[in-house]
C-alpha cells in the first residue's frame, strides 16, 4: 500500500493540518516526522476547530494511531497540556492511538530560557524565534547532551543526563546573566512529568516497519515549510530542524524506500512569519486584503504573517529539494475577487536574470521579482468541490501555476473545511 509524505513547500502556514486530516481517512498511521510545538495546525471538523501544535493531526479521526517520531522535540509539559485540551473537545487519546518513540530528545524548561535570552541579547539580525526552545533541544541533540524519552524511566540514567547538561548550560548562563539551573527541581520535574509520557513510549521505528510489512497505510506529517529547512531554506532565518521529504525517513526510522508518493501543500500566495527575505512580499493594500481575507495569524504564536504574491520560483525549488510528486493547493478562496493577480517567474539581482534562489543571504535580500499577471476572477471559489464549480480564471490562475512549479496539482482545498476539496490525484493509490 502507498505512504505519503506530505510538507509544506513554503515557510510554512500553508494549511497542512485541514490536508493531513483529510488524508488521514485513508490513512491507518499517521506520523509526525520533525519540529517542535512552536509549529501550529488548525483543523476545522463540523464546525468545531482543534488548534494541535504537538500532537500529529490525525489525532482527532478515530480508529487511527498517531506517532511521535524521534525527528521531533518534545515539551512534555506543554504536551500533557495538548492532550488534556483536545480530551475536553471530546477525543479520546489513549497509548493505543498515540505513540510517542523512545529516542526522542525532550525540550527541558531551560531550553525556553536560554531561547529568549539570546533572542533579546541579540541587537541585530534577529532570528524571529518563537522562544519555546525548539533550537537549543536540537543543538543538545546534535551535541549528544539529550535528555530522551527512554531517559525517564531510569533515575540513575535521568541524572547522568542532567548532569551533563547542565555543565554545558550553565556556562551558557553564566554568559548571559542567568541563574543557574536548580538541579534538584528539574530532575524533580521530570520524575514528576515522567509517567504521563513514558505510558505512551514505544519503539516507533519497529511499529512503522511492522504496520509497513503488514499493509498498512502510513501518512508522515511534516511541519513549517521547506523554506525554513535548516540546509535548504532561507538561512539563517529557517527553523533548527531539516524540514524536507527525506526527513521523514530519518525522523521516524523507516527506510527512503517506504516513502511512495511526496505530497507539498502550497497556498495560493505566499505568507512567512518572522524575519528574513521575501521577494514577493506586498506592503500595499493587496497584502493587507490578503493577510485579512485569509485570516493570516500564526497557530500558535498569533504574530501577523507578512503576504505576498505566488512565487513560482520558489516552489520550484522546493518541489526539487523535496522530490514533490504532486501538490495540494491551498486557500484559492483568499484570491476571490482581485481584479489581476501575479505571480512570480523569476528574479533579477545585479542585472542578471535568476530562476532560483540563491543561497547566499546578502543576495536573497537584494532579489527583486519579475513578475506575470493574470486576470483575476469576482465569482466566488469558496466551498468547490469540482472543477466546473471553478471559475475559468481560476482553473488558468491553477494551471499556470502547475507549467511555473513543474508539478501537477493533487488536490485543491477551497475553505478550511474538511471536505471542501478537489481530488485530483489521490496520493494514496497504489
Amino acid at each position: 500500500m502507498a505512504n505519503v509524505v506530505v510538507v509544506g513547500a513554503q515557510w510554512g502556514d500553508e494549511g497542512k493540518g485541514k490536508i493531513v486530516d483529510w488524508l488521514s481517512e485513508r490513512a491507518d498511521v499517521i506520523a509526525r516526522f520533525q519540529g517542535g510545538h512552536n509549529a501550529g495546525h488548525t483543523l476545522v471538523i463540523d464546525g468545531t476547530v482543534y488548534k494541535l501544535h504537538a500532537l500529529p493531526s490525525g489525532v482527532v479521526r478515530g480508529g487511527k494511531l498517531s506517532v511521535i517520531g524521534n525527528g521531533v522535540v518534545l515539551d512534555p509539559w506543554h504536551l500533557v497540556k495538548e492532550i488534556e485540551t483536545i480530551r475536553a473537545q471530546g477525543v479520546e487519546i489513549t497509548p493505543e492511538s498515540l505513540m510517542i518513540a523512545e529516542n526522542t530528545p525532550l525540550i527541558l524548561p531551560f531550553h525556553g530560557e536560554l531561547d529568549r535570552a539570546r533572542e533579546a541579547a541579540v541587537s541585530v539580525a534577529k532570528i524571529g524565534t518563537t522562544g519555546r526552545g525548539i533550537g537549543p533541544a536540537y543543538e543538545d541533540k546534535v551535541g549528544r547532551r539529550s535528555i530522551r524519552v527512554a531517559d525517564l524511566g531510569d533515575q540513575k540514567t535521568l541524572e547522568m543526563r542532567v548532569d551533563r547538561a547542565l555543565a554545558h548550560h550553565d556556562a551558557l548562563r553564566r554568559g548571559l546573566e542567568l541563574e543557574p539551573i536548580d538541579r534538584a527541581a528539574l530532575i524533580a520535574q521530570l520524575n514528576e512529568i515522567a509517567p504521563a509520557i513514558l505510558e505512551y513510549a514505544a519503539p516507533v521505528w519497529k511499529v512503522l516497519n511492522e504496520k509497513r510489512k503488514a499493509g498498512r497505510r502510513i501518512l508522515f506529517e511534516g511541519a513549517q515549510g521547506a523554506l525554513l529547512d535548516i540546509d535548504f531554506g532561507t538561512y539563517p532565518f529557517v527553523t533548527s530542524s531539516n524540514v524536507i521529504a527525506g526527513q521523514a525517513a530519518t525522523g521516524t526510522g523507516i527506510g527512503p524506500g517506504a516513502i511512495d508518493f511526496v505530497l507539498g501543500i502550497v497556498k495560493a500566495y505566499t505568507t512567512r512569519v518572522g524575519e528574513g527575505p521575501f521577494p514577493t512580499e506586498l506592503l500595499d493594500d493587496d497584502g493587507q486584503r490578503l493577510g485579512e481575507r485569509g485570516h493570516e495569524f500564526g497557530t500558535t504564536t498569533g504574530r501577523k504573517r507578512r503576504c505576498g504574491w505566488f512565487d513560482a520560483v520558489l516552489v520550484r525549488q522546493t518541489c526539487a529539494t523535496s522530490g514533490v510528486n504532486g501538490i495540494a493547493l491551498t486557500k484559492l478562496d483568499v484570491l476571490d475577487g482581485f481584479e489581476e493577480l501575479k505571480i512570480c517567474t523569476g528574479y533579477e539581482l545585479d542585472g542578471e536574470r535568476l530562476d532560483y534562489l540563491p543561497t547566499a543571504a546578502e543576495a536573497q535580500a537584494r532579489c527583486t521579482p519579475i513578475y506575470e499577471t493574470m486576470e483575476g476572477w469576482s465569482e466566488s471559489t469558496e466551498g468547490a468541490r469540482s472543477w466546473a464549480d471553478l471559475p475559468g480564471a481560476a482553473v488558468k490562475y491553477v494551471r499556470r501555476i502547475e507549467e511555473l512549479i513543474q508539478c501537477p496539482v493533487a488536490l485543491l482545498s477551497t475553505s478550511p473545511e474538511r471536505d471542501d476539496t478537489i481530488l485530483v490525484t489521490d496520493p494514496f493509490s497504489d
